[in-house]
């Protein structure tokens, strides 16, 4: 799974808007909130591949395959009555 797709991207900025917050209040130096954004992208990474894990449909089980069905098998008996009648 892409890092770059929209869903990604989307809980990644998500996720960044505390840490943009508090660069902005001044807890964070620019640096620690730069810093700090590429982990927000793979947190949202992480949380959007579990949830997708979490939420896949079962695989259906593959179908047996068809046999045909058994012959019953000839007893000498029956030969006998088979070469007898005729």
């Amino acid at each position: 799974m892409s890092p770059l797709r929209w869903d990604v991207l989307l809980v990644g900025f998500v996720l960044a808007l505390p840490v943009l917050a508090l660069g902005l209040r001044g807890d964070f130096t620019p640096e620690e909130a730069v810093g700090r954004l590429p982990w927000c992208l793979l947190a949202g990474w992480a949380a959007v591949a579990l949830v997708r894990a979490v939420m896949a449909p079962p695989k259906p089980e593959p179908a047996p395959k068809r046999r045909p069905a058994p012959r019953p098998a000839a007893t000498h008996d029956d030969a006998d009555e088979e070469s007898a009648a005729a």
